[in-house]
């Protein structure tokens, strides 16, 4: 059975995208809460057809939770940004007003597009065939020097932004995930230990899928982003360098990482409560 809030989230897509031709407002400005929660309703939808449980009917409370999380994440790269400065946003002295509240419901979208998107390729089986055939020892120098790797994938491009930018989007995942792996919490480095590469392997393709909506939508829209990428600005699709595009596929990493993190910090707060 296809969900009913899956029919409303098909259209919401279609009337944004006839709204970007016809511009009526408020909805031409807020358009990216709007799509996006369509996107997020649509695919979740689907993967509940496919296997008869989902993120919103089934663990609805995380779902809202996933939400809140999303949009503290994305004000954590916004910071990163004032270091490393590659991207700006355009369009939004319109809504000058409730800019906070519309960067809060965009950037809300983010986590669960990627983990309804996730989740709909592990519903149809794309990888579950594709193992690591050899085991590999999991060390605790290793994971150190991961941690190490991070940190300085994190502050280099806040001293050299021009050269080292693109580090940004591996420190979060470089410093957290062996965390979580230590923590016997969700990891990719568990994944590969087990020999496991159906959820690395999801999280990448959803990282690049929804990559590409992120940017055909933003192409079009009233309030937009465009980018500062040094040596590497050119053969644009839509507003991204063709090359900024490999960028989401560790950003999808990185957001499972601290994820996972949080949820962590969360879930030990709740048992010294009870």
């Amino acid at each position: 059975m296809f969900k009913k809030y899956g029919v409303l989230g098909i259209i919401l897509i279609l009337l944004v995208e006839l709204n970007f031709i016809f511009k009526i407002e408020p909805f031409a400005h807020w358009y990216f809460p709007i799509i996006w929660l369509g996107y997020i309703l649509a695919i979740d939808a689907l993967v509940y057809k496919i296997k008869e449980e989902s993120l919103i009917s089934n663990r609805f409370r995380w779902f809202i939770g996933i939400f809140i999380i999303s949009a503290f994440f994305w004000w954590v790269f916004e910071l990163v940004n004032v270091g490393v400065n590659n991207w700006n946003y355009s369009g939004t002295s319109d809504i000058a007003n409730a800019k906070n509240l519309f960067g809060f419901l965009s950037f809300a979208t983010v986590l669960p597009a990627l983990f309804e998107t996730t989740e709909l390729i592990l519903a149809v089986h794309l990888f579950d065939k594709v193992v690591l055939k050899k085991k590999y020892k999991i060390t605790k120098a290793f994971l150190h020097i991961m941690i190490i790797a991070g940190m300085l994938c994190f502050f280099l491009p806040m001293f050299l932004p021009k050269y080292t930018f693109p580090l940004v989007w591996l420190s979060f995942f470089l410093i957290l995930d062996p965390i979580n792996y230590l923590d016997k919490q969700p990891s990719i480095i568990g994944h590969l230990k087990n020999g496991n590469l159906a959820v690395p392997l999801a999280l990448l393709l959803s990282g690049i899928i929804l990559g590409f909506f992120w940017e055909f939508w933003n192409y079009y829209a009233v309030i937009k982003w465009t980018y500062n990428i040094p040596f590497v600005g050119f053969l644009k699709v839509f507003e991204m360098p063709i090359l900024g595009y490999l960028g989401y596929f560790p950003f999808a990493l990185e957001l499972y990482a601290m994820f996972w993190f949080i949820r962590s910090l969360i879930y030990h707060k709740e048992r010294m409560l009870d």
